[in-house]
């Protein structure tokens, strides 16, 4: 199969590959430069495992064709970490053991920094319908929603009504 030249900037670093016409973007970064934050996990958009962030906007990699990614600047939770953006929301997800078996995390940090950089102001239901596309099995997102509002109390913002 004929293959297509992508260029696009990587957690800050600009690259250039070749890909086939039908990789998908997950597989695209986990294969091409083995990064381990977004996971391959329904592979049908529902489950958010797989959540990066596409100029500016969190997107699912398993319904993107690398292709798609060109001249787009694309972040990863690695690219995040590095750059210290999430550094307190990783602070409160550990403190609250808010990822147990971590399978979820990196998605759900990435919907988490989404809605902290969105939100005016927050309540724990809003938070809860900002993250409600991706799954996690083990917390019963009590623990991540709590993480996710002292998070966005100490970036500032006013923790509205539910249980404030």
């Amino acid at each position: 199969m004929d293959q297509v030249t992508v260029r696009l900037s990587l957690n800050g670093a600009e690259v250039e590959a070749s890909v086939e016409p039908r990789m998908h973007a997950i597989d695209f970064l986990r294969e091409r430069y083995e990064l381990s934050s977004p996971r391959v996990g329904c592979e049908h958009g529902v489950c958010g495992a797989c959540t990066i962030r596409v100029s500016g906007r969190i997107v699912r990699g398993c319904l993107l064709l690398a292709v798609q990614l060109d001249g787009a600047d694309v972040q990863t939770l690695e690219g995040l970490t590095a750059a210290g953006e999430i550094a307190d929301l990783q602070q409160a997800f550990h403190e609250r053991n808010a990822m147990q078996c971590g399978y979820c995390t990196s998605g759900m940090l990435m919907a988490s920094q989404e809605y902290l950089q969105t939100a005016t102001s927050c309540s724990r239901e809003a938070i809860r319908e900002h993250l409600s596309g991706n799954y996690c099995r083990c917390t019963g997102y009590e623990a991540i929603v709590d993480a996710v509002a002292k998070v966005a109390v100490s970036r500032g913002l006013k923790l509205l009504g539910d249980n404030a």
